[in-house]
Parts: C-alpha cells; structure tokens; sequence
C-alpha cells in the first residue's frame, strides 16, 4: 500500500510542533512563494500582449519579478519627500551642493546616456521637472549590489516610468540645479507601452485620452483652466451672499427646458419612468418659493439630443435666482461676471495653462454690453414686420415668410422653431462682440415674464440672451411668479406640440400657489465659457473625455484602437 500524500506534514498537525525558526527556511519559503506569484501573475493576470507590450515585459522580468515593479511609496527616516516644483523652490539658491537628503518621485520624460557610468534623467510630476544625475561610480560604491543595480536600471528605465530617486540637492558643471542619486532609482510603476512624441491619428487621441495628456501638456491646461472658472464663479456668488445648493437630478418631469429628456427605471420604482434633469431650474425656483433670497447651483444637466461642435448630451451649467431681481439686474451682474473672470484667467494664464492661446477673440468687455431686440432686429433685416405671433394663423404666416425667404423649414416646425431659426439666421450672425438678444416672442419663453412691447406691439417676454462670436452663453429672465400665467403658458406650449407630446408640470404650478416673489434667473453654459477662453470651437476638446460619442467609443472600440496603434497608427 502506498503511503499517503504529503505524509512528511503529519508531524505539524501535533499540538507540540514548533516551527524551526532558520533563516534559510523563510529564504527558501520566500523564494518559493515569489515563484509561485509570479507565474500565477504571468498566466493570468498580464492581460493581452501585442508585441511591442511583451517585449517590454520581457525586458523587465529579466531583471526582477513582474510583480516587484509596484512597490509600497515608502518613507525613510530623516529624509524629506518633496515634489519637484518644492525641490526646486527650496533649493533653487543653493550653490554646488547642499548637505540636505530628500526623495523625488516623478515620470521619466527623458534619459540620456553618457558613457557608461552616467545618466541624465528628466523626471515630471504636475507638468515641473526636475534634472536626476545618477553616476555608476557613485551608485556602486554605495553598496555591495551598487554596480549591478545600476546596470540593471540603465537597461529597463525608459520615458513613462514612474521612478524614486533618493539623493543631494546639487549644481552640474553647467549650472543647473539637479538631484544626485545617491542610490539606484527605484522603479514604482514601470510603462509597458511606449511614449510617442506625437500621435497623428485624432481616434486614438480621443479614445485614450489619458495618452492625450501624456504627450501633450494642452489637455491638462485645459482642466486647469476649467477648475479656475468653476472656483471663480462659485465664489464669486459666495461672496455676494449667494447659498450654493444641490437639486435632485431624477424626476418625473425632467422640467425647466423645452430639450427631449434621458429616461430610465429605478429598481425601487419599476412601474414609473424616471428622467434625467434637463435643467434643475424648477427645483431651485421651489427653494425660492420656501424662502431661499439668493441661491445658486453649479452642475450636470442632461439632454437626449445631437452631438455638435457646441453640444454634448452631458453638460455643465450655473444657474441662479435671486428674489427681487430685475433684467436690469441681470445683465448688470453678467457682465461683473465675465468682466472679473476675464481678468483672473489673464493673470493666471502664463502660470496655469501656458499653452492655451487668449481666446478666439480679442474680447471687449467694456459695460453696456450692446443689446439687440429680437423682433425689430429680425424685421430690419428682412425688411418687412413679423405676423402677429399670438393670433390662429400665426404658424401659417410664419410658413408662407419663410417661402417668400426662401428659408430652408425646420423639422417638425411649429411657432417655436420657427422664431428660433429667424433669430438664428438673422441676429445670431450679428453678436461678435458680446451682445444681448432682448425682447423674445412669448411663445420662446414660458417660464419667463411677459408684458405687450410697445414699439412692436407683440407679446414679449423679460428675457436676455448673452451671445459671443455667434454662440449663446447666458440666458436670463424675470421668472413668472403667476400659477394662473404659467399655467397658461404651459398650456401654450402644448398646443405648439401638434402630437400633442407633453404635459402640465401641476406640482410646480402647485409650488407657485403658495407665493413666489418677484425672482431675477440666470443659467450659463461653463463648458462654452472653457471653450470660449481656452479658444477653441469644438466642445470635445475642454471636455477631459469628450463629447459622447468618444466616451461610448472607448469601450466599445478598445479592440480596434488596439489594432490600429500595434499596427503603427502612432506618429
């Protein structure tokens, strides 16, 4: 009969068995285990491996195990860790050297060999460098594995790992302030694919946008410039009083916009469709309603319609209401706004986002901005007076106009639409500089005050629109407080639908019933302020993933972005 397996353990099940404590033990245990981990790491775990990506791996086992090259960031005694940008701000007066040791951890940007037993290493962490000297002479007298350590990093380091250096703050021949490693660098997170200086291909660029940022510094200056203006705007509410507040971005209504909602299902309420807010502007006028003077929300909003150079199903917008507010108001505030935020992004610009140009325009934001009427405008421009807007035949009027324009027809016209591209082909061409459209027909703003405009003798409403270069980035108004007016309003707006799409939002003409104040509203558009300082002209690039379509595509299309850089797709 043949002896069970492993009967070698059978004395360690014994209650007395006390394991032998030698050092050879715990090495040959170690070794062991490393061996086991390793090719454990090796065959499950490694991933897909094109050639250039096994090569790489290849390249860094043969000096230590695959899964030694993500090492604990651990703290030595008396030595200080500092960023770059410290290093330099400490020691940028020292002269040859200075007896201080510290740690500098950073991505490799460049190596650079000279000879045999020097390299020159250029390491970045938040867009500063720091210069590295790491001399083979030096390293191997430090200790008893110095030289092959050395030889070992000079083979695998290359541009995109992340390293640690430990050494002296010290001056090269030429001057320049450097780190001389007073050990090898330590390897934290080596790159397994390599860093190109330049990528053509715009696919790859947007589905890897991590690579974006690796090889050129705009998309960060980007996100700098957008977390400034997002600071600058959110205190400057702060510091007039304003509460910053969140709303509920589900509901039943998505409310606060005329835009076609994201609808969805939550598990807890299987039988009720539930919609993305499109605005949280009725949420924020109900806080009015319950007493809130000055509140304002800074957030995401969602719209289930085209992606464009200007639009992005998912967004960022600012919306305030103030009680007691007028038009007046408004645009007085709009511009301080701007005129404020114009001013802090130009003294920050050459330290923050240097590779940013000052804007498409050369922006002239001296008070009053210009204002424009939206009827009058529209009727000098076609020479001839708009129908009367609030009769039956208002929407055939429009039709036959835009025939004798020879106007290309929306889809699914209806008065709306119509006015909207009047106004678009018409005023919009006209705001270059920072112009307010004013006066909008009724039927363009149900939330929105209206009162009969003398001088065109058509229904209006108390509503600006701030356009710049032909793009729309504010639009306010003195908000109806009326249930019995909103309610009409809202009835207009379904007798616009001829499918009769929509309903009566009742529990917000409910929230009027119970009195809301004369109410200033404002909401602007942040990522086209981004797009309007950063000086560019397609949303995607101030958004840090871009629009839609590029974040669905990066999962979606990973397998073919993959084929097209391993087939050489890189510049």
């Amino acid at each position: 009969m043949s002896r069970p397996p492993l009967q070698f353990l059978r004395p360690c099940l014994s209650r007395s068995f006390r394991p032998a404590a030698k050092p050879e033990h715990a090495r040959v245990y170690r070794d062991i285990q490393k061996r086991f981990t390793q090719t454990v790491a090796e065959d499950a775990y490694l991933g897909p491996r094109a050639t250039e990506k096994q090569k790489r791996l290849d390249q860094l086992r043969k000096v230590q195990p695959i899964q030694d090259y993500h090492p604990r960031l651990r703290a030595s005694p008396g030595v200080d860790n500092v960023s770059p940008l410290e290093f330099m701000a400490k020691y940028g007066a020292i002269g040859e050297h200075s007896p201080d040791t510290v740690s500098v951890f950073g991505r490799i940007r460049s190596v650079r060999l000279m000879g045999s037993k020097l390299m020159f290493i250029d390491v970045e962490r938040n867009n500063h460098k720091l210069q590295v000297l790491v001399k083979g002479k030096d390293i191997a007298n430090a200790s008893e594995d110095g030289e092959s350590g050395y030889k070992a990093f000079k083979q695998v380091a290359r541009v995109g790992d992340w390293i640690s250096i430990k050494g002296k703050p010290s001056r090269t021949p030429a001057g320049q302030l450097s780190l001389l490693a007073l050990r090898v660098p330590q390897i934290l997170a080596p790159c397994l694919h390599h860093v190109p200086g330049k990528v053509e291909n715009p696919e790859i660029l947007a589905r890897r946008p991590h690579l974006h940022q690796l090889i050129d510094r705009e998309p960060g200056d980007i996100l700098r410039l957008r977390s400034l203006i997002h600071n600058y705007i959110r205190s400057s509410f702060l510091d007039d009083g304003f509460v910053e507040v969140e709303t509920p971005m589900f509901d039943i209504s998505a409310g606060g916009a005329i835009a076609r909602p994201f609808e969805t299902v939550a598990n807890e309420m299987s039988n009720t469709s539930i919609k993305l807010r499109i605005a949280p502007e009725l949420s924020l006028k109900r806080l009015i309603v319950g007493g809130q003077d000055r509140i304002f929300e800074l957030g995401r909003v969602f719209r289930n319609e085209g992606v464009d150079s200007t639009h992005n199903p998912e967004f960022t917008i600012c919306e305030f209401y103030e009680a007691g507010a007028t038009l007046a108001d408004l645009i007085i505030r709009t511009e301080r706004l701007l005129q404020g935020l114009a001013r802090v992004i130009e003294q920050q610009r050459g330290a923050m986002f240097p590779s940013l140009s000052s804007g498409e325009l050369d922006l002239d934001l001296t008070s009053p901005f210009k204002q424009l009427p939206f009827i009058p405008t529209i009727e000098q421009a076609i020479s001839c007076k708009l129908p009367d807007l609030l009769s039956p035949t208002a929407l055939q009027d429009l039709l036959t106009l835009f025939s004798d324009l020879q106007l290309q027809v929306p889809n699914d016209a209806n008065l709306p639409r119509l006015l909207d591209a009047l106004a678009e082909a018409y005023i919009e061409p006209l705001c270059q500089s920072p112009t307010f459209i004013t006066h909008h027909p009724e039927a363009l703003s149900p939330l929105s005050k209206s009162f009969l405009d003398p001088t065109t003798s058509q229904r209006v409403a108390s509503r600006v629109e701030l356009f710049i270069a032909g793009r729309e980035y504010v639009n306010a108004y003195e908000e109806e407080n009326s249930p019995f007016e909103q309610r009409r309003k809202f009835q207009q707006q379904l007798e616009f639908n001829p499918d009769g799409s929509g309903n009566i939002d009742e529990s917000y003409v409910e929230a009027l019933e119970w009195g809301m104040p004369p109410t200033g509203g404002w909401g602007c558009g942040v990522d086209r302020l981004v797009m309007l300082f950063a000086g560019k002209k397609r949303i995607a690039d101030v958004l840090p993933f871009g629009t839609l379509r590029n974040v669905v595509s990066m999962s979606r299309n990973a397998a073919s972005v993959k084929e097209e850089w391993d087939s050489g797709m890189a510049g």
